[in-house]
């Protein structure tokens, strides 16, 4: 019998590296986790839409033809994930983070935040619907480590053996 393969979409913030730290620890850890994202190249997010279907004389038209491609790109990867991650960073208000956890809590898919502590109380309604509340992408990892595999933290681990 071969081992689920766990569908897990990075939702958030561009401008740090995560994505990647998360990626390293799920490699490390060898879990069966399949990692997906939007398009986090921001020029490319943004400029997709007139790249292919021509250039626009205003912003706003300009940002909604990329905003609908993407919106095709994240709304599938979120249908088909098994999880859903979503970040919420220290710099930016990300508007994008919070639609898609919408999108998540709406189709039923199970959705781990992750956020400092200073962004709690304006983060209180998507905790309130999250399956698990994430301070750094350490615990990411190890939340999948859990739900993938049932795998325990080694410290957790040695704490109850000591019991």
């Amino acid at each position: 019998m071969s081992e689920r393969v766990w569908k897990v979409y990075l939702s958030g913030e561009i401008h740090s590296d995560w994505r990647e730290q998360i990626a390293a620890g799920v490699t490390e850890m060898d879990l069966p986790v399949e990692l997906c994202a939007p398009n986090t190249v921001h020029n490319d997010s943004d400029d997709c839409g007139v790249a292919i279907f021509g250039a626009e004389n205003s912003s706003i038209w300009h940002d909604r033809k990329g905003a609908r491609l993407n919106a095709i790109r994240n709304r599938t990867l979120i249908a088909d994930a098994d999880i859903v991650v979503v970040r919420f960073g220290e710099k930016y208000k990300q508007w994008n983070a919070a639609f898609d956890a919408g999108c998540a809590v709406t189709l039923g898919k199970p959705i781990i935040t992750l956020h400092p502590s200073e962004h709690d109380h304006a983060l209180k309604e998507i905790d309130a619907a999250a399956s698990a509340v994430a301070g750094e992408p350490r615990q990411v990892v190890q939340a999948l480590a859990y739900i993938t595999r049932g795998d325990m933290p080694a410290t957790t681990k040695e704490a109850y053996a000591a019991e």
